[in-house]
């Protein structure tokens, strides 16, 4: 029983970003779960590393495609080629996206909103919102004609929900106009995520296509000590996550285990935002 409710076996479910830190992640749970892993980055030679190794360790049909999701010519080629060779697609996760740095560039510092460039924020939207609603355009639209209907998840954050607290980037040698911050375009994409899921879950429901986001905290990924300290003291749980610890979300909206869930946000922040 337990085995059929979070199973995905042959079920086609594309992920985009797919060689970012949380992009493989998304990638094992479903070879896991037995569905057919559709990777999606534009980092090509990353993405053959990942899926050659998948390959051997997975007995299901993974594919990796250098894909730039923010070309909607590119991604509507994929699409047909993925139609004709599965037949179907079942599920979209929305993974890719620009995490723009906090780090100076120059003395100005880019990231405070006074400073920040109009190409970095063109850049940002173009990957993480464009490409989001580019794929749900046409992948999603292939998902809508699957007689078993699908699923889309859409990769939001914490801070789709609450803003960054600034005083975590804090340097304490630089003076009030120079400090670093969490770029604007990054709370404002991953709330306008949230906003897109609400939408698709409606638009395609006759279809029994299912849309709801995930809302991630931060991940463990070697961070400076002192930043790692003072985002810890923001979270109920004291730590930041380990890498794999969002396939649980995942595979649970993805699955007919959430069969019922649609247009939800999962927040799985370690209780960031209850704060």
């Amino acid at each position: 029983m337990l085995d059929n409710l979070f199973s995905l076996k042959n079920k086609v479910v594309i992920i985009t970003g797919a060689a970012g830190l949380l992009g493989k992640q998304h990638a094992e749970i479903v070879a896991q779960a037995g569905g057919i892993p559709v990777l999606l980055d534009i980092n090509q030679q990353l993405m053959e590393q990942i899926t050659q190794d998948m390959s051997k360790r997975y007995d299901v049909d993974i594919t990796g495609w250098c894909i730039d999701i923010t070309d909607e010519a590119q991604i509507q080629e994929n699409c047909k080629k993925l139609q004709d060779r599965y037949g179907y697609i079942y599920g979209l996760v929305n993974n890719a996206a620009n995490n723009p740095k906090v780090e100076n560039e120059d003395t100005s510092n880019f990231s405070r909103l006074e400073n920040f460039p109009l190409d970095k924020w063109n850049d940002d939207i173009s990957v993480g919102l464009t490409g989001a609603f580019l794929c749900a355009k046409h992948y999603g639209s292939a998902i809508s004609l699957n007689p078993e209907g699908g699923c889309i998840v859409n990769i939001s954050s914490d801070l789709g929900l609450i803003a960054p607290d600034q005083r975590i980037y804090h340097k304490k040698h630089l003076p009030n106009n120079k400090q670093p911050v969490k770029p604007i375009t990054y709370s404002v994409t991953k709330t306008a995520l949230i906003g897109m899921t609400k939408y698709i879950a409606t638009y395609w429901a006759d279809h029994n296509v299912r849309c709801n986001a995930i809302c991630p905290g931060g991940v463990d990924n070697h961070q400076d000590v002192e930043f790692i300290r003072d985002i810890t003291s923001r979270i109920p749980l004291g730590r930041l996550a380990n890498v794999d610890e969002y396939q649980g979300a995942l595979l649970f909206l993805l699955s007919n285990a959430s069969s019922y869930v649609n247009g939800t946000t999962l927040v799985a922040d370690g209780g960031r935002s209850v704060w």
